[in-house]
Order: C-alpha cells, then structure tokens, then sequence
C-alpha cells in the first residue's frame, strides 16, 4: 500500500484541513498519515481561532513519520506562518520525499485568513520552488503573482509566471472565476485546460483540501501529474455533487459518496 503524508491545519468540523486530507487519502486507497502544523477552532460557519503548533514539534513530528515509514507522496496545506514554513522545508529538504504537492492555503471558505499576510513572501521564495504541483485558487494565485485575474487567459498567466517561480507545476483553479469551473495546468510545457460542469451548491467546504490531496494519492501511485490532476478533479466535482448538508453553513464534500451510496455489505456489518 503506497503512504501519504499530510502536514496542514486540523479543522475540528472534519470537512477540510487534515480530517479532510485523511478521509482523500482513504477514499483513494492509500494509507495517511498526518502532521499537524495547526489547530484550527472552525465551522461551516466561521474561525474561531487559530494555535500554531510550535516549529519544533512539527519538525519533530516529520522525524517521528519519516523515520520508521517510508512516505511515497506529501501534501503540504495550510502553514500559517513563515516559522512554521521553515521548519517544514527543513524537514522536506532532509527527508526528500519524491512527490510534493503544495496547497497554498492563505483563506478559508468564509473568508477568514488562515495565512499571515507577511508570509506570503517567505512562502514564494522557500516553499513554492520545493513542489511538484502548486494548486493555488484564483484569490490565491493573485496573491502570490500580483495580478488580477478576470478571465481563462489570465489565469493561464497567472500559471506561467508562477512555474517561473520554482515550482514544476501549477494548477490555478477556477472555482472562482463565473462560468464554467475550468482549472488550468502549465507543466512547463504546455497549458492544459480541465473544465467541470459548475454545481449549483453551497457545500463546497474542504474542496481544496481534497483536490490536493486527490493528487498527491494519484502520484504516489504511479500517475503523471496531467494524470494525477485530471483524476483528481473528477473526484472533486463527485465529492461535490454528493456534498454534505451539515452546519448552517458551507457544508462538506462527500469524500465517500461511492461507499456511503452503496453501503458496507450485510456481511462486514455483522462481522464479529
């Protein structure tokens, strides 16, 4: 069985963050595992508050895993704080795991930031150039680059300029842009478009998460990154069709609408 490590923020609601990760991971067959960079009080509805967990025991928490597991694949999310990006790189760059996504996640659904505004510098010049894939959203992507995007060419962009930054591949979703949900792909090659059907819903809580994590599951087994992202996305727009009404908020994706629409068989569930 390949292994994944997650190193992110805890969402205690369960639909994005590590919780999120864990349940993608599963969903795809491979086994995860977790550091924890952050804890983060939050809901479908709000941010109550933000703990960093302190530089030294997340690194120590890298030592704990890479140590004694053989990692086939990261995903890195949610790093609040240039401290904290530090010692993930130092951990990457000693233990070297062979693929690396990067979530750059700077704010979550509501809105609320989850990324100190002063860290976006350290995250260009010390995280990005480490990743396989980068898959920032449109708010995200503008952020990182300076630039407004407004429509698929500046997206496209946006990719580029990024690329150019360090990172092998980036993929600017467009979950934000209107129209149709095109996420675009430059591997410094080509451009690649993947468009989706838009779903009307508002409980998309976690979709980055899950994207990211989708993709890192595929490339640790054995996926190109066109591959990895083109399945990736396909198991998002599922996990969204099939999304969760739960909180009085932006409810979660379904990570596990496959086995929760068909169930666990008569015979597992009387198993002694």
């Amino acid at each position: 069985m390949k292994k994944v490590l997650t190193i992110a923020g805890s969402d205690c609601s369960g639909g994005a963050g590590v919780q999120a990760d864990l349940k993608t991971f599963s969903a795809h067959g491979v086994y995860g595992m977790s550091v924890i960079a952050a804890v983060v009080a939050e809901n479908t509805c709000r941010v109550l508050d933000v703990q960093e967990i302190t530089p030294e025991m997340i690194r120590k928490q890298m030592d704990a895993v890479f140590e004694d597991v053989e990692v086939d694949a990261v995903k890195v999310g949610m790093l609040s704080s240039p401290a904290c990006m530090r010692a993930v790189v130092a951990g990457l760059k000693a233990y070297r795991p062979r693929h690396i996504v990067v979530d750059p996640v700077m704010y979550a659904k509501n809105g609320s930031p989850l990324m100190e505004p002063s860290s976006i510098g350290c995250l260009i010049r010390e995280v990005v150039p480490l990743a396989e894939v980068l898959t920032p959203n449109i708010p995200e992507a503008e952020a990182i680059t300076g630039m407004t995007i407004e429509r698929l060419s500046d997206m496209e962009r946006a990719a580029v300029r990024i690329r150019s930054m360090g990172c092998r591949a980036v993929v600017v979703k467009g979950g934000h842009a209107c129209g149709e949900a095109v996420d675009v792909l430059f591997d410094g090659e080509q451009i690649h478009r993947f468009p989706g059907r838009r779903i009307r819903t508002k409980n998309t809580h976690g979709t980055g998460c899950t994207f990211s994590s989708a993709i890192a599951a595929r490339l640790a087994g054995g996926c190109t990154v066109v591959e990895a992202v083109r399945l990736a996305k396909e198991y998002v727009q599922g996990a969204i069709e099939h999304a969760l009404s739960i909180g009085h908020g932006n409810g979660p994706t379904n990570h596990f609408y496959s086995l929760y629409s068909a169930g666990i068989s008569q015979e597992a569930q009387h198993a002694d």
